[in-house]
């Protein structure tokens, strides 16, 4: 058997590549079935990986040469401006869902010409507790009882799920303080468990990987901002309640890509509370609050991401959409959030061992400087 440069492919060759497949495959399938007990692994580093310009800045710029006090210090900054935003995004909310409870409970007593809701409901019970007694014991409970008890048992365990989530993220915080204390030791000797041979390719990689993470992470947060500016003058120009703070709410949704989209939930809720307290329509209110996403979304997609991002990544905004039409094809959500930063490390993997034009160009300088 003979390659297109005809070199022959030894039994020796064939029987290395064999087992390098192998190695990887069992690699995946490791990673598959250990992938619960890594994730929190993950995430603490890529956590790590953003805050180390801040630690590094506490330690160094401002002169806190211990680096667990740093630390301290860089989480409870972090901690103090979450806290920041949300006291400016979640107690105006629950402010404005109270409002919107209170006028529900005022229409339903001016509709309804109920005074107590609970002495309604009471005095109802008593006028139809024959048909309630007929209806406990009727076939109809039985059976809607035994579809509720599996139901019930579910939301049990999703309870244990959140409870197992919580001790996840305490663990994730552990190992984020750990990789922190260590940081640049473990990013100057992770090469280690790789063979001599094979370092400076993952080396490569690597440093390619942590090029295109730190380009997307720059560019997403400049089109989240941008976003959430977009946003708020939107909502202020049609008077739309809590302006502001959904603005706010809408940008930091948007680091993750298309995650926005669920703050039409508290923007069609909000929509309710204007209608029931101005007396306009609901319909016209909802829908030129949903024309604002459209714009921002047709100023984002079209203008916003393909300048800001194709900029700090390299891409041509066309080849930036594609990239995002494929992924979001193949992998769907999870598609839409990896697609840049994948994109962008295959282009560089391609360019550097596929047609060596960083080769190509490194030469050209030193002929160029000789």
């Amino acid at each position: 058997m003979m390659t297109l440069t005809n070199k022959p492919i030894t039994f020796d060759k064939f029987v290395r590549w064999l087992v390098w497949g192998i190695i990887v495959l069992a690699v995946v399938c490791l990673i598959n079935y250990l992938g619960s007990v890594l994730l929190p692994f993950a995430v603490a580093w890529l956590l790590a990986y953003l805050l180390y310009p801040i630690v590094k800045f506490v330690q160094y710029r401002l002169h806190v040469r211990n680096r667990v006090l740093s630390i301290i210090i860089t989480l409870v900054g972090v901690i103090a401006l979450l806290f920041g935003i949300s006291y400016l995004i979640i107690p105006p909310m629950i402010e404005q869902f109270q409002r919107l409870g209170n006028l529900v409970t005022i229409y339903i007593h001016s509709a309804a010409n109920i005074d107590s809701i609970p002495e309604a409901v009471g005095e109802w019970t008593q006028n139809h507790r024959k048909e309630l007694e007929d209806f406990l014991h009727s076939d109809r409970f039985t059976d809607g009882l035994k579809t509720a008890l599996p139901q019930m048992f579910n939301v049990v365990g999703k309870t244990a799920n959140i409870i197992i989530s919580i001790a996840a993220s305490l663990i994730t915080l552990l190992y984020m303080f750990f990789i922190l204390l260590d940081y640049e030791y473990l990013t100057e000797n992770w090469i280690k468990i790789f063979p001599k041979k094979s370092r400076p390719f993952w080396r490569e990689l690597a440093t390619d990987a942590e090029r295109a993470l730190s380009n997307y992470i720059r560019g997403q947060g400049l089109v989240a901002l941008i976003m959430g500016i977009l946003f708020c003058i939107g909502f202020t120009i049609i008077d739309f309640p809590m302006a502001i703070g959904l603005g706010i709410l809408i940008g930091i949704l948007d680091l993750v890509p298309y995650l926005h989209t669920f703050a039409l939930i508290p923007t069609a809720l909000l929509a309710l509370l204007k209608a029931a307290d101005t007396g306009q329509n609901f319909w016209v209110i909802f829908a030129m609050a949903v024309a604002v996403f459209a714009i921002v979304q047709i100023i984002i997609d079209m203008v916003v991401t393909p300048k800001v991002m194709g900029k700090a990544m390299g891409l041509n905004p066309a080849i930036l959409l594609l990239s995002l039409s494929i992924w979001g094809a193949l992998l769907g959500f999870i598609g839409l959030i990896i697609a840049l930063p994948l994109t962008t490390l295959l282009m560089a993997y391609y360019q550097r061992y596929i047609t060596r034009e960083n080769e190509e160009i490194a030469e050209e300088a030193e002929k160029s400087s000789e």
